[in-house]
């Protein structure tokens, strides 16, 4: 008789190796299985997860870790794979199995899930089944089985099987009370990781360690598909004084064309104007994006400071633009599209990073672990909407700090221009435009101190026509030296300019399933 606790104790998480080479390849023979399964005991694995009787057997005389077994069988009349005959149930108890693998899904079968979890247990073995939902859970656990595995989740049902895998069903299974293993699709170290984190109890990991063959067909794939040269996306870039088109292949722009974004945004004729910008490209793109000034949420378009560009509220830029192309459109925030383009392909390759545009209004974006991340709602890096503190009222760093706060302050101060007038002016040591400056620099150095503090990035890179101007990133580093080192990050300059953000919306748009 096995013992459960032990069994589970010994597994808790831990890894789990699943040794099933692939059918007819050159691993599919029993030495090959207890090579692999002897490799994956000596670098640590907790339990093996092994098919077929004669492997089984051989494993379990090789190896001292619980071997979780199973057959696999094509049916007449079934789409049942995993262990669905009693017999199979006998064979690998006798081969030396401590867990029993069954599929437990909600499918036609030969026998049901209750009579398979029934013989397991009168052989003394732990009966696992793998479920593809959390409604097979409940009625694989109240049948007796011991563990719920997440084998079949994606592999059960009508349509394709999805890349990642099901995080948000270990979850759920979790909650149930019984040990769950998390298995299918976790084919990197930050999958697995996240298993355990979601709730697993053990993570099976099968491909990514014991068939080369498609790890090599990965590897090859991502290889081949570096090396095309990349396909044009048509990408918009939507600001709040000048809309760009362009088509774009990776870093390279091959055409652009620019107009004044309508002052009315979404009617017809704004709807003709960006059809207009268009007119002539059709049949040189298959895929298109757009960057916008604004809150992105689920294809729609929301203002976050009015004053930028006055949006109405949740337009659907996603569906008018579809409407206009006659294909799906990828949308994103400005600043983060530009973050991603420099991590891509500018001044952040690679590095986790923070990326800070100030232009007209001022925005942000993060990659970490080499992922854009754009934050529950959308404002993942908004920098500029972080509030700053006056005498008697709260106000965005946006509305003090961007190239239209610079010309507000001008105003105020009896001058007339723009953020490059006050920047002109600078350079050339005229007091009031020094003055203007001076503060706007200081309020964006502590909200970038504040940033490097919370986020920690290896680097920050600024851009923004503002940002880009000679002397701002000088005056940048002089109102930091008033804060800590620790919290004075290492600051570059964009190096792809205002195309960071078409570039990077055509790279996301391109890379999308």
């Amino acid at each position: 008789m096995h013992d459960l606790k032990s069994i589970l104790a010994q597994l808790k998480g831990r890894l789990i190796v699943s040794c099933q080479p692939v059918p007819a390849g050159p691993f599919d023979t029993v030495a090959s299985v207890v090579a692999y399964a002897r490799a994956a005991e000596s670098a640590g694995a907790a339990g093996l997860r092994i098919e077929g009787r004669a492997n089984v057997a051989g494993v379990a005389g090789a190896s001292r870790l619980p071997v979780i077994g199973l057959v696999k069988r094509d049916l007449d009349g079934s789409p049942v794979r995993i262990t669905p005959l009693l017999p199979d149930v006998a064979a690998l108890a006798e081969a030396g199995a401590a867990i029993i693998a069954v599929d437990a899904t909600d499918r036609p079968r030969p026998v049901s899930v209750p009579a398979l979890i029934a013989e397991i247990k009168r052989h003394g073995r732990l009966a696992m089944a793998d479920i593809a939902t959390e409604d097979e859970a409940r009625a694989a656990l109240a049948a007796g089985a011991d563990i719920v595995g997440t084998t079949m989740s994606g592999y059960a049902g009508p349509g394709p099987v999805p890349k990642e895998p099901d995080l948000g069903l270990v979850a759920r299974c979790a909650r149930l009370g019984a040990p769950v293993f998390a298995e299918g699709r976790y084919n990197t170290p930050e999958a697995a990781g996240a298993a355990i984190r979601a709730g697993a109890d053990a993570v099976v990991v099968g491909s990514a360690i014991t068939r080369p063959e498609h790890v090599t067909a990965w590897f090859r794939q991502a290889v081949e598909t570096a090396a095309r040269p990349p396909a044009p996306v048509l990408a918009f870039d939507i600001g709040g004084t000048k809309t760009l088109a362009a088509l774009v292949a990776g870093r390279a722009i091959l055409d652009r064309r620019v107009m004044p974004t309508p002052a009315v945004v979404g009617g017809d004729a704004w709807s003709d104007a960006m059809a207009g910008l268009v007119a002539g490209w059709g049949g040189r793109y298959a895929r298109a994006a757009a960057a916008v000034t604004g809150l992105v949420a689920g294809g729609a378009w929301s203002a976050l400071n009015r004053e930028t560009l006055d949006i109405p509220r949740e337009f659907p830029l996603a569906g008018k633009l579809a409407a206009i192309l006659g294909m799906p459109v990828e949308i994103l925030n400005d600043a983060q599209a530009a973050t991603w383009g420099e991590y891509r392909f500018g001044a952040g390759q690679g590095r986790d990073m923070a990326f800070l545009t100030v232009s007209s209004g001022i925005g942000g974006g993060l990659v970490l672990d080499g992922r854009l991340r754009r934050g529950a709602r959308g404002l993942a890096g908004s920098l500029g909407q972080l509030p700053v503190v006056l005498p008697g009222e709260s106000v965005r760093l946006e509305t003090l700090a961007s190239g239209f706060g610079m010309a507000r302050a001008a105003r105020a101060a009896g001058r007339n221009g723009d953020a490059r007038t006050v920047l002109a002016a600078a350079g050339a040591a005229e007091a009031w435009a020094e003055d203007i400056l001076h503060t706007a620099t200081k309020r964006l150095a502590a909200a970038i101190a504040g940033l490097q503090a919370i986020v920690d990035p290896e680097r920050i890179v600024i851009g923004g026509g503002v940002g880009l101007a000679d002397g701002f990133l000088d005056g940048l580093l002089e109102a930091l030296r008033a804060h800590p080192e620790v919290m004075v990050p290492e600051l570059a300059l964009a190096e792809l300019g205002a195309d960071a953000g078409i570039i990077g919306a055509a790279d996301i748009a391109a890379s999308a399933p």
